[in-house]
């Protein structure tokens, strides 16, 4: 698909509008009070610096050519005392503002986050993990400013202007409507930048993505990269992908910094005709404008052209915040396939009966897997399931733990239909152990008690002991409490999916599912595992998925899966005796042993 690619833009599939805005407010809404209180301290203090001019006019008018300096001393302490108020009104707008944007942020990751962790694997399996994580923290802290001050002083200053306005009509009139012939130049500017401003955002989102996509994907697999020498090539890529980015990103800002000049220019234009307007009103003998009011006016012009700047500014960010929030947005809307239906019951305690009825599945829309699957495994069984590569039989045991939802047919367990089961009571009673064996970063006893938070450090340990995992723990620094990297870079392939078995075991679970559990462990290891094992299953149903057939030939049943379907079921001994396809697979085996053994 398109979007497995680091090197293909995303398609946006829900298009902008409105109501994502709205939607935006939604997040606000909490916040309302502290901000109505820091939008009266800004308007307060913006409504008494409008007095300042006038304290000017009046000295210039009035105080110094009658020598009043007492008058001059008033005002100058009343101007220092409204400069103080508006700088303490200040410094709270940006302590307050600074924690409602900064929670609005942590609310909206919390939300991505805790819906990524509901969607089903089919959503990770079509998308590079580098292009959810730049949704999850770069996405969202592009909308800190603009939470954080865009929206308070984008009110704060829309009343500013409405005062503005006010004052300088209660000053002049005819030199007003000069100062206002610039707007309609302005709203042309910003027509014409709109739609190309916002595809230009779009544009450079995408890069963005790529661009970390690629990185997140050259980081996990750079033991590949040195063991084939490919740091040359991938460099090349990063530059030709951190080159588009910087060419998307030029070209959006290009745009932002187009709003901003014109604001200046259309100011200093209009400015320009007012002063040569009201000189000349000045020298003339029947216009009463003095240069005290001349003075005022232009103090107000400068105050005037200073919110709509801001406003710019504002709508910079906005249209620039709307090509992120389109993609945040879509995160979240996206639909969770696997969840609990409705009137969802909680799965009593299983005892372990499992049964396929006519189940049929696929990945994509006309590429069936699983065409009519039929079986049915009592409580205590141990099932083995073989085949070829790609033949579907991780996905039968991804769909008893219901990773996925079938396309049609039933999964019993129990004789409960575990679609109509919440998935958190199903899931909590299996244990599951992954072909790919993840650790995480903390210690080894961590790792192991991950499948069971409540379980003692002795249990954790005896769950150790009965994979044979306890011996090499101890052998290492702090034993269990030796700190692995993420993804147990410090451990080899067989420790990891032996600290992972370790794992799945502690769980206790009713069902167990083994997926190439021993594929990376050697040949004495696994004789030790497999007594251990042989133990562990008793009274417990479990799905062996394995290519080494030595592991599983104690099986109560073996299916051979391939075609979409099960071409052979029965016993190790009963399906060497029919001579078919797992025969021939086990003879190849058999045979590549011998070979290898002799050379």
């Amino acid at each position: 698909m398109a979007r497995n690619r680091y090197d293909m833009d995303e398609v946006l599939e829900t298009k902008f509008d409105i109501n994502q805005v709205k939607r935006l407010a939604g997040y606000i809404s909490p916040y309302k009070k502290k901000m109505a209180g820091v939008l009266f301290l800004m308007l307060s203090a913006s409504a008494l610096t409008m007095i300042v001019p006038m304290f000017v006019q009046h000295i210039m008018d009035d105080y110094i050519p009658a020598g009043n300096m007492k008058m001059i001393i008033v005002v100058s302490i009343l101007t220092l005392l409204i400069a103080s108020y508006s700088a303490t009104a200040l410094r709270l707008k940006i302590k307050t503002m600074s924690v409602i944007g900064q929670d609005i942020i942590h609310t909206i990751r919390s939300e991505i986050f805790c819906h990524l962790q509901e969607l089903p694997f089919s959503y990770y399996d079509d998308r590079p993990h580098g292009k959810i994580q730049v949704r999850v923290v770069n996405y969202v802290n592009s909308l800190s400013d603009l939470l954080s001050n865009g929206i308070v002083n984008t009110i704060a200053d829309l009343c500013n202007l409405i005062f503005i306005i006010i004052f300088m009509l209660m000053c002049d009139v005819k030199l007003t409507l000069v100062c206002l012939c610039g707007l309609p130049l302005l709203v042309l500017v910003i027509i014409f930048i709109k739609t190309r401003q916002r595809r230009a955002w779009q544009i450079q989102s995408n890069k963005q993505s790529n661009l970390n996509a690629y990185i997140a994907e050259s980081i996990n697999g750079i033991r590949v990269t040195q063991s084939f020498v490919r740091e040359r090539e991938n460099t090349g890529i990063f530059n030709h992908l951190s080159g588009e980015y910087r060419y998307s990103w030029m070209h959006a800002v290009t745009y932002n910094f187009t709003l901003g000049p014109s604001v200046e220019i259309i100011s200093s234009v209009t400015t320009a005709f007012v002063y040569i307007l009201g000189i000349r009103w000045i020298l003339a003998p029947d216009m009463p404008l003095t240069v005290g009011t001349l003075i005022l006016f232009t103090a107000y012009i400068s105050r005037f052209w200073a919110p709509i700047n801001t406003l710019a500014t504002f709508y910079n960010s906005l249209l620039t915040a709307i090509s992120y929030l389109e993609r945040i947005f879509e995160t979240i809307d996206e639909p969770v396939l696997v969840k609990d239906e409705p009137g969802a019951t909680e799965m009593p305690p299983i005892h372990g009966d499992v049964e396929f009825q006519d189940v049929c599945f696929s990945y994509e829309e006309g590429h069936r897997i699983l065409d009519h699957i039929n079986f049915r495994v009592n409580q205590g069984e141990t099932y083995a399931i073989v085949g070829p590569t790609g033949a579907g039989k991780s996905t039968i045991v991804n769909l008893v733990s219901r990773f996925y939802n079938v396309d049609s047919g039933k999964i019993l367990i129990d004789g409960v239909d575990i679609s109509k089961a919440t998935i958190r009571s199903l899931r909590t009673q299996m244990g599951v152990m992954m072909q790919d064996s993840f650790v995480f970063a903390g210690t080894i006893m961590d790792n192991i008690r991950y499948g069971n938070l409540e379980a003692t450090d002795e249990q954790v340990i005896e769950a150790a002991k009965t994979v044979c995992a306890h011996d090499f723990i101890m052998n290492m620094e702090n034993g269990y409490y030796t700190e692995v990297n993420e993804r147990g870079s410090c451990l080899s392939v067989g420790q990891r999916q032996l600290i992972s078995f370790a794992r799945a075991l502690l769980a206790d679970p009713k069902i167990l599912i083994l997926d190439e559990a021993t594929s990376s462990i050697d040949t004495e290891t696994e004789l030790l595992v497999q007594k251990g094992l042989n133990r562990l299953l008793e009274g417990r149903t479990s799905f062996i998925i394995a290519h080494r057939l030595s592991t599983i030939q104690n099986a109560d049943c073996i299916l051979y899966v391939d075609q979409g379907g099960i071409l052979e079921r029965g016993t190790h001994q009963e399906l060497i005796d029919q001579r078919g396809a797992y025969y021939e697979l086990y003879m190849s085996q058999f045979d590549f042993l011998q070979n290898g053994a002799k050379s």
